[in-house]
């Protein structure tokens, strides 16, 4: 039986105005707005959960989706001691450390969470903490997206950092575990 999952990118928030590594800030009145305008353009689904940050527990909210139940697996990238702070800053004090992390995908140079660590932990939620036969509705960070992504279509980890998730998109993953069809980058308004 055919599984749809839906990712749908939370609305801009201010650590990715900033490129500021995420640090649980909550939605701007503008960005709330703008998740409240996409609500009507959302798809049919069975079940609705939302990853646990607060930007994506409030977009759920935002579109409707107050019910949502916030998903572990779903959580954004960790991003360790560099939480919180700009791509600009930690680079200008490890730019070894950040060449590293942009160019291998296993690396963790900042204490917390590889690429391929959060590809395997998503991957293991999208082919196996979705029923078959779902449709499911998730709220999930771009680099959440991203991983699912490459996960369901085998590609190698290295092109997670080529894949642009824009907010308020939905991205549409078909099928079961290890066949998995993408349909990619709808806006929702």
């Amino acid at each position: 039986m055919t599984t749809r999952v839906m990712l749908i990118s939370p609305a801009i928030g201010t650590a990715l105005r900033a490129a500021r590594f995420d640090d649980d800030a909550p939605l701007d009145e503008a960005a709330a707005r703008g998740a409240r305008a996409a609500a009507g353009a959302l798809p049919r689904a069975g079940l609705a959960v939302t990853a646990p940050s607060t930007r994506c527990r409030q977009t759920a909210g935002a579109l409707g989706l107050e019910d949502a139940e916030p998903v572990r697996e779903l959580r954004d990238l960790e991003a360790g001691r560099w939480r919180g702070r700009s791509l600009e800053e930690v680079a200008a004090g490890e730019p070894e450390a950040v060449a590293r992390w942009l160019t291998d995908p296993g690396s963790a140079p900042h204490g917390g969470e590889s690429v391929v660590d959060l590809t395997a932990r998503v991957g293991a939620w999208l082919d196996g903490g979705v029923a078959d036969g779902a449709r499911v509705l998730a709220v999930a960070e771009p680099a959440v997206v991203r991983a699912a992504v490459v996960h369901a279509l085998a590609l190698p980890p290295q092109t997670f950092w080529r894949l642009d998730v824009p907010p308020l998109t939905l991205t549409e993953l078909t099928g079961r575990a290890g066949r998995w069809n993408l349909r990619c980058g709808r806006p929702l308004g």
